[in-house]
């Protein structure tokens, strides 16, 4: 089953027919007409007391005798079916933090993560009927998925082939919103957003992992470099050569020598002036 809406008409109505059967109940009672007087008054508390107020972004399940009558979603003051149960269950949207989890990724690397669910209830009947507790449902079926979806990927890559956790961040909570909603929806909520609010390798490798991103940043370095670095000196060669000056190649080579290492160094060269010469 899903969701339905429940009959109701407007609550002001009650409050007339209780005020009506009551007055004439009473009016009743004062001329020893006992019978009917009674009766008016209770048909006047039974009216009054079918009267449901529905607060807005808050909806109301009415149930009468175990049977599932509908939903009033409305706000507003509402008279219902007589003798029958309302159970109020909140629309607003609503965020769900999860517990930071250490979970181990495809590699095998132990990291610790975390997430934001944001949701709300979009069938009341499966939130209220079809699960035990659907917050409860909701918190263990965001971990389950959180955790799913991050060892299916790598904390990181470094040769930049593929998707990783740290590098890809909007497409790891598309697929985890994604996976939400399709365990969510038995419980008839509404996944809008999920992001993950925490992200780190597990302290036990957290220091090994550090060392070798620094080597990674290093080498990626040196290579951007080492390539910039033979762009001038080959710039710097057919720039001589296009002046008319031409080199043999052991003078090419020392020049290329001397370049390079002024380029690549780390520290600032030091000059050393060659009185002599290569012959």
């Amino acid at each position: 089953m899903k969701e339905t809406k429940a009959w109701s008409i407007n609550g002001f109505l009650g409050i007339l027919l209780f005020i009506i059967g009551g007055g004439l109940g009473i009016l009743l009672l004062t001329q020893e007409r006992f019978v009917p007087g009674v009766i008016l008054i209770v048909l006047g508390i039974i009216f009054v007391s079918t009267i449901t107020a529905v607060q807005p972004n808050e909806a109301s399940v009415i149930t009468f005798f175990g049977t599932y009558l509908g939903t009033i979603r409305k706000s507003g003051l509402w008279l219902i079916v007589p003798f029958s149960n309302r159970k109020k269950i909140s629309l607003r949207v609503r965020n769900f933090n999860s517990v930071k989890l250490k979970v181990n990724d495809i590699e095998g690397n132990p990291i610790e993560i975390a997430a934001v669910v944001v949701f709300k209830v979009v069938d009341t009947y499966k939130a209220l009927f079809d699960v035990d507790s659907y917050e409860k449902f909701v918190e263990i079926q965001s971990e389950t998925a959180l955790r799913h979806v991050a060892s299916k990927y790598p904390y990181d890559r470094f040769d930049n082939d593929g998707y990783s956790l740290r590098g890809n961040a909007d497409e790891v909570a598309a697929e985890l919103s994604l996976e939400l909603q399709h365990r969510l929806s038995v419980a008839g909520v509404e996944v809008m957003e999920s992001r993950l609010t925490h992200l780190a390798y597990s302290t036990e490798i957290a220091s090994s992992m550090l060392q070798r991103q620094q080597a990674s940043a290093i080498l990626s370095a040196r290579q951007i470099i080492v390539d910039g670095a033979v762009g001038m000196v080959q710039m710097a060669i057919n720039r001589l050569e296009a002046e008319g000056l031409h080199l043999d190649e052991e003078r090419k080579a020392a020049m290329i020598n001397n370049l390079l290492v002024a380029i690549v160094s780390d520290r600032a060269a030091s000059p050393v002036i060659n009185t002599g010469t290569l012959y």
